[in-house]
Parts: structure tokens; sequence; C-alpha cells
């Protein structure tokens, strides 16, 4: 068994009122939760003190993203000095829809990565190919020229997760099978090793998004370098629980 701790993160995305979070928080404290599991809740910016505040302190909080630098004139955006300051330790950056919705370059996700870094966050870093170039057989170069510029922008990679999420599996209720994606997190290991090193590739843990569910989380978690979940649509219902527990 791998000595890194499993890790499953919650993207709740544009989702939920405090109501509806509330009540999910309420589920989240007072479920059994896998004691060895690393959990993560991505909460919208203007709940993220409110998911703080409310959640367990053995769940961990995100934000869904950041800016690249500590403050200024940047309408909109939060920086990591902000994110900290509501108690929150954590950051996704990366991830497709900022991508491919909102048109963020490797470059700027690169520049964001190395900033949250350097001022404490932990990152949940995305990468991940469209349909039509896995369909192209160009999956392996795309995923790892996106690694390539966030690898390039860290320093510590103990604080950073890597996601691999394949965006045609990303809301689609279509999933990587579980050897697709031990396929593709083997090879990103291999890579780290080729181009970081050996213990950054033995250390790192690399989680999957996709379509994660209660009842495909199991099979997903027992694959050797699939080191826990990034989870979207699921995370915001009971099975939640279930997917925390998928190795316990």
């Amino acid at each position: 068994m791998s000595s890194r701790k499993f890790f499953v993160g919650g993207n709740w995305k544009m989702n939920g009122d405090k109501k509806s979070l509330g009540d999910l928080i309420t589920t989240l404290n007072t479920a059994s939760l896998h004691d060895e599991t690393e959990v993560v809740c991505g909460a919208p910016s203007i709940y993220l003190d409110y998911a703080r505040s409310n959640l367990d302190a053995r769940i961990g909080v995100a934000a869904q993203n950041c800016y690249k630098v500590p403050k200024g004139a940047f309408t909109g955006e939060i920086s990591p000095a902000m994110i900290k300051d509501c108690g929150v330790d954590w950051v996704i950056l990366g991830h497709s829809e900022r991508r491919h919705v909102f048109g963020e370059s490797s470059e700027l996700i690169g520049q964001k990565v190395a900033h949250a870094l350097e001022s404490g966050l932990g990152v949940i870093a995305c990468i991940g190919e469209k349909l039509e170039e896995r369909e192209a057989g160009t999956t392996e170069e795309v995923v790892f020229a996106q690694t390539q510029v966030i690898a390039d922008n860290v320093k510590d990679w103990g604080q950073l997760v890597l996601a691999y999420e394949p965006v045609w599996a990303i809301g689609t209720g279509k999933t990587a099978s579980p050897e697709q994606a031990q396929e593709v997190h083997e090879k990103l290991r291999a890579w780290l090793k080729d181009n970081v090193s050996e213990d950054v590739a033995d250390s790192v843990r690399i989680i999957y998004g996709g379509s994660v569910t209660g009842s495909n989380c199991k099979e997903l978690g027992s694959q050797a370098d699939v080191d826990g979940f990034l989870v979207g649509g699921a995370s915001l219902k009971p099975e939640f629980v279930d997917i925390i527990n998928a190795v316990a």
C-alpha cells in the first residue's frame, strides 16, 4: 500500500446556498469519515468563511480559484492572502472550466500556482485532455505540457496535489475506466520521475476527477496510482461520504 495519504476533494463549483450547504456541512460533520483520508471541500468564494466556520476542523476548505498577486486593482478577483484570512488552507487552480470556459492559459495558471504556494496555500492543480485530444491520441502530450508549466512553478511539492481530470468526463456522466485512469496516472508519475525527481514522483498525490460517484469510487480508488478524487456533482450529495470512505 502506498504511503501517500488518500485525498478526496469536493468541488462545489457555483452551487448551493447557506441552507443547502448548511445541510451538507451537517451531513459531513456527523458522518463517520475514514481517519486516513484527507478531505477538502471547495466552496464558492462568497461562502469560504461560512464553510470554514461551520465545517468540522478535520475537513479542509479550498477556494476554487485565486489570482497571482496579493492585492490590487483586479475587480472580481481574490488573493491567497484573503483566502488565508478566512482560515482556508487550499485552492483549486487550473480547473478545466477555468481553462476552457474562462480562457485561462497554462502560463497564467502556472503564475497562480507559484504565488499560491509562496503564500502558504496548498494547491490542487488540475490537468486533463479534451475529448478531441484523446481521440487524436494526444492525451500524453497535452497533460505532460500542462504538468510541465505547473512543475516549473513549484518549489515545495509537499504542498501540491495533482488532479487529472479528463475534460470529456467532467459532468458528462462518462467516467474514465479504472484502467484508463490508472494508465494516465502511471504515465504522469513516470514523467515526474524523469522530469522532477524520483522522490517527488513517489510522494506527490495524483487524484482523479470526472464523474466520480459512490458506485464507481471503490474500483477507481483501488488503482495503484490513483491517490484520491476531485469530486464535482456528487460532492453536493450525501454519497460524498461513501466516496470519502472508498478505501476505508
